[in-house]
């Protein structure tokens, strides 16, 4: 991290992720600087531009610019959102290849520049995109974190707050693994305040019932493709949801998130990146939350980290 108090994020990669993740960090006005790289250069002129002309509504002040890479160097935060999109028909290694080489493109410079902040990779396949910034820029892992399953959490939690009738912030529970097909809802470690929800099923006389949770898993696994069906993509969660773990980090706050980061063993699971409660502050990943989980929903947990580390694997990582 530089030596003054100036709170610096550059954001690679200008798309609808990335400026949902700049709109959103400019109305928090989380930082003091804002610097957008892009290899469309006259985009992220442009977003910048736009940004700037937001500041006199905003909560604070802050320097917006398009940079380049060397613009790095002092930066407390990198979020990686650039990547290429899927072809019709394409197959998930041909994708990984090509977003491989676009990574191969972003990384090196940014560490060339001096950067010795934190990476946060928002790029999907997330958990395998942040595996390779990793790998790539030889920082420790505490450094290198994923977006994760942040927003399948904020899903599941919305979902739950609608069932239950309740703040979804009074809800307390997770998405583990993989962010994707094969995550995972460990409902015995699911509560609303103190209580937990097969507690609250079980004493609500045929009100709830458990049958019920298994469409709400359902829902927030295609949560996303729902959206793009209609929409195209997604892009305003995950823009809030970065900006989460933005201010986590900013404000060494310690908070529990579920970013995807490192494996270190739990579970018997030793380098894999994948969403797991993680302690998040000022260095990045200070630690993780092992959960309780039951035999099954472990069981399910080392499937999707067996699934990412294969797929790593079929690309040399």
């Amino acid at each position: 991290m530089k030596k003054n108090d100036l709170k610096k994020v550059a954001l690679v990669g200008t798309g609808f992720v990335g400026m949902s993740f700049a709109y959103a960090l400019l109305n928090s006005g989380e930082c003091d600087q804002l610097v957008l790289i892009d290899v469309n250069k006259a985009k992220a002129k442009g977003e910048a531009m736009d940004l700037n002309h937001g500041l006199p509504f905003a909560k604070r002040n802050m320097l917006i610019y398009d940079g380049e890479y060397s613009d790095c160097a002092d930066a407390d935060v990198v979020v990686i959102a650039a990547g290429v999109n899927q072809k019709p028909g394409e197959d998930r290694i041909s994708l990984l290849n090509r977003n491989l080489s676009v990574f191969k493109s972003i990384i090196e410079p940014i560490v060339d520049s001096g950067f010795d902040g934190i990476f946060l990779v928002a790029t999907n396949p997330v958990d395998i995109m942040t595996k390779i910034t990793k790998e790539l820029s030889g920082f420790d892992s505490s450094k290198v974190i994923g977006s994760g399953t942040t927003l399948d959490t904020a899903r599941l939690r919305y979902l739950l707050g609608s069932y239950f009738s309740i703040d979804p912030r009074n809800v307390h529970a997770y998405v583990i693994g993989e962010h994707g097909d094969s995550e995972i809802v460990p409902w015995s470690q699911a509560y609303v305040t103190t209580k937990s929800i097969f507690d609250i099923i079980d004493k609500s006389k045929g009100r709830f019932n458990r049958e019920d949770l298994d469409k709400i898993s359902r829902d927030v696994t295609g949560a996303a493709q729902e959206i793009i069906k209609a929409k195209s993509a997604t892009y305003y969660g995950i823009g809030m949801a970065l900006v989460r773990i933005v201010r986590a980090i900013f404000g060494d706050e310690k908070s529990a998130l579920t970013v995807s980061v490192m494996q270190n063993g739990a579970y018997g699971i030793k380098g894999v990146y994948s969403g797991l409660p993680a302690i998040i502050g000022r260095s990045g990943v200070e630690d993780l939350i092992i959960l309780d989980l039951t035999e099954e929903e472990k069981q399910k947990f080392i499937k999707s980290c067996n699934f990412l580390k294969q797929t790593a694997e079929e690309i040399g990582f």
